[in-house]
């Protein structure tokens, strides 16, 4: 990976501590959950990005202003509110998926999830395998 001034970038903290720090216990749970899941989908170990989130795989990506970063495929944080989980392509191509998963918001690229017990999980596994393919990640690049 390359350096950058990218504030999110991969650190060597335990992802098993993070998701053990979680303080309320369904939360925690489904974390633990989500970290399985995406590992599954993507085919790579979870690394810690900054302080809170768990991501998975990464590719270089270049914004509209010529910036190039290293970001995660797809990844998730344990916030106060709900889990968000980052699947890092436009949610707008996947419209129909959406509906069929349950309970959550969203953003462009992200979902925003009180509980798992909320979704349908083989939507939601559908719904990352989908967004990964979307990314057009190249899985050389783990």
């Amino acid at each position: 990976m390359s350096a950058s001034n990218n504030k999110t970038v991969p650190t060597k903290v335990s992802v098993s501590a993070y998701i053990a720090a979680i303080e309320g216990p369904q939360q925690r749970k489904d974390a633990a959950v989500l970290k399985s899941l995406m590992q599954k989908v993507t085919g790579a170990k979870p690394v810690m990005w900054g302080t809170s989130i768990v991501g998975f795989g990464y590719q270089k990506l270049v914004s509209a202003r010529g910036r190039e970063v290293d970001w995660l495929w797809m990844g998730f944080a344990a916030r106060k509110n709900a889990l968000t989980l980052y699947l890092t392509c436009d949610l707008n191509l996947f419209e129909k998926e959406l509906k069929k998963l349950g309970k959550f918001k969203r953003g462009v690229g992200c979902l925003y999830i009180k509980s798992l017990a909320d979704i349908d999980m083989h939507a939601l596994e559908t719904l990352c395998r989908s967004a990964l393919k979307a990314s057009q990640v190249s899985k050389k690049e783990k």
